[in-house]
């Protein structure tokens, strides 16, 4: 079975390889839509938060670029990055009988087992992507279960550990970090950083992110601010969540501050934070890729559905991108959206 799979993964990459000069042609198009090979395929797609937001828009960039390339159809459910709306929405998307759903992880491998497990005995391809879910991965890997995103305890390691060294911290030193704890999988990453930043003898202030923030970062001002004017002592602040980084300049706006006076770290390559970097704002960004994380999981799901590949584990958060290698990856971060 194998041996068939990868001779028929190969076919594919030799024709694609061999027909690329076609691609500069006016007949390239014909030839792109002629080898849409996963036509006829329905998928549920779901991007995490709201509909312009800039992590989700570079995700469902990523997954509309990835439809357009494979031919199948796909249905997109927005979820406010609210775990309790993202499993009533599964129920909604299982519903539609489609051929697979790629959902993310924040909810949790304990809430989405019930539902996960209908879907996978009535047929349907199940992945996912942004947050773990490795109980379910563990079980369904064989059926295309999968996951695009980075391993979020270490990633979240990796950051408090970047932070320590970027910004020069001493012991001692008083940290926020604003997270999202209470998310048994997606918290994981805030976990992370809470601990290399413990570690390490910083005073941590965690706050947690509420509904209305994660939906709208401007809810988040006054939480911001007022944290920022009753700790003046306060030498770095770190963001897990993607749009609340990129929000990061705006937020330091309003508690009166400049650039460089606090130290800023957080999450994802969005035009904004790529901006917030080169104007001193933001020290540093993890970049986990989150254009990967539309396009592979619609890959993953064509994969099973006309081939039968099992689950693919990708890591996509190993990068940080600092002033010393903005410019290089400006165009880039420009080219997501």
């Amino acid at each position: 079975m194998l041996t068939k799979k990868y001779a028929i993964l190969v076919t594919v990459l030799l024709v694609i390889s061999s027909t690329v000069p076609l691609m500069t042609q006016a007949q390239g198009t014909a030839f792109q839509v002629a080898n849409q090979w996963c036509k006829g395929v329905n998928i549920v797609f779901f991007p995490g938060g709201t509909q312009g937001g800039g992590f989700e828009t570079v995700v469902y960039n990523g997954a509309v670029q990835a439809t357009a390339d494979l031919g199948p159809t796909t249905t997109y459910f927005w979820s406010d990055w609210a775990p309790d709306k993202m499993i009533t929405q599964f129920k909604q998307a299982e519903a539609t009988h489609p051929d697979g759903i790629s959902i993310m992880g924040h909810p949790g491998d304990d809430a989405f087992k019930p539902v996960v497990d209908e879907a996978e005995k009535a047929g349907i391809i199940v992945t996912h992507s942004n947050t773990t879910l490795p109980k379910l991965e563990g079980t369904y890997k064989s059926s295309g279960f999968g996951y695009v995103g980075a391993d979020l305890y270490p990633q979240g390691q990796s950051v408090g550990n970047e932070a320590v060294q970027l910004f020069g911290l001493q012991k001692g030193d008083r940290v926020m970090v604003w997270g999202l704890l209470s998310q048994p999988g997606r918290g994981q990453r805030t976990k992370g950083i809470q601990d290399a930043l413990t570690a390490a003898g910083m005073t941590v202030d965690y706050l947690e992110i509420d509904a209305a923030t994660q939906k709208d970062v401007t809810a988040g001002i006054p939480t911001f601010t007022a944290y920022v004017s009753s700790h003046p002592d306060v030498k770095a602040v770190i963001t897990d969540h993607g749009n609340l980084t990129a929000a990061l300049p705006s937020l330091l706006k309003a508690a009166n501050k400049n650039p460089g006076d606090i130290k800023t770290g957080g999450f994802d390559a969005n035009a904004p934070t790529i901006q917030g970097i080169k104007d001193g704002w933001i020290t540093f960004t993890n970049d986990q890729q989150e254009y990967l994380q539309g396009y592979l999981p619609i890959l993953q799901i064509c994969l099973t559905k006309k081939y039968g590949f099992s689950g693919l584990h990708i890591d996509t958060g190993a990068g940080f991108i600092t002033k010393d290698n903005v410019s290089s990856v400006t165009a880039l971060a420009g080219a997501y959206r």
